[in-house]
């Protein structure tokens, strides 16, 4: 499928790994050029080499939560390219997890601002060059953990109902400007976030690591019907078409991509 994007301009936040490198590969073999941003150094410059492979791609170091690393990304990115057409927001942590009562505004704050105010950041450094380019696509990846909160992931649960909130309200903001803005929600992909969820659960229960997916499947997530972790590329194939110029009439939406785990409508 065609999804139009040749010669389109992609910036793409946690770009060295996991759901974001997947999808700078997917919009590289559509023809898009690619910026990927992380603040990882060596894994970002392997990540460009991959991604290169399949067009043309240009890697920024940034700490995006560092507003000065942000606005650093944005004028390097506009010297290379001139405009920006396509934003993913896949930067992301796990943050603070455990007893509610025992996690400190430390916490909360470090966890907002890597999950949320990361986010704002980069939507305020490139939608208005899609503004003046008077065509846009903004994706924004929140979580299964969204709209099914688990008691030990807190922070991280309401930063990324915060981003469902947030895409939506810049959806309504800037859809006159021909920008549509919408989110993904996955569920349990196998990427490095939750490679290092599955081997501490292995070290602390004495059991390999694929006993310790198939353990934390059964009593965690007993909704995931299809019983796996996801791909990465599972994720970047819907990310691509909300991407693309086959959404055209989607906008302010979540996209579930959870095998099912998010068990209510």
């Amino acid at each position: 499928m065609d999804l139009g994007l040749n010669g389109k301009i992609a910036v793409i936040t946690g770009g060295d790994s996991g759901i974001g490198k997947a999808t700078a590969k997917l919009l590289a073999r559509e023809g898009a050029k690619v910026a990927i941003i992380d603040k990882t150094s060596e894994t970002l410059q392997q990540a460009v080499e991959e991604i290169g492979k399949h067009g043309e791609a240009f890697a920024v170091h940034a700490d995006l939560t560092k507003l000065e690393e942000v606005e650093n990304a944005q004028r390097q990115i506009l010297d290379r390219f001139g405009t920006v057409h396509i934003l993913v927001h896949a930067a992301g942590i796990t943050g603070a997890t455990g007893d509610f009562l025992e996690l400190s505004d430390e916490q909360w704050y470090k966890t907002i601002d890597v999950d949320l105010m990361a986010a704002v950041r980069t939507c305020r450094a490139f939608i208005p060059a899609m503004r003046k380019a008077g065509w846009g696509r903004v994706v924004l990846i929140s979580s299964e953990d969204a709209v099914q909160p688990y008691p030990e992931e807190m922070p991280y649960c309401a930063c990324k109902a915060a981003v469902l909130n947030l895409a939506k309200a810049l959806s309504k903001a800037y859809a006159k400007d021909g920008i549509l803005v919408n989110t993904v929600s996955p569920a349990f992909i196998a990427t490095p976030m939750t490679d290092a969820m599955m081997e501490k659960q292995s070290n602390q229960m004495e059991v390999s690591f694929d006993e310790a997916i198939a353990q934390f499947l059964e009593e965690n997530r007993p909704h995931l019907e299809l019983k796996r972790r996801g791909r990465p590329e599972e994720v970047a194939d819907v990310i691509g078409f909300l991407c693309s110029e086959r959404s055209s009439f989607v906008l302010g939406a979540n996209w579930r991509v959870d095998g099912g785990s998010v068990a209510s409508l």
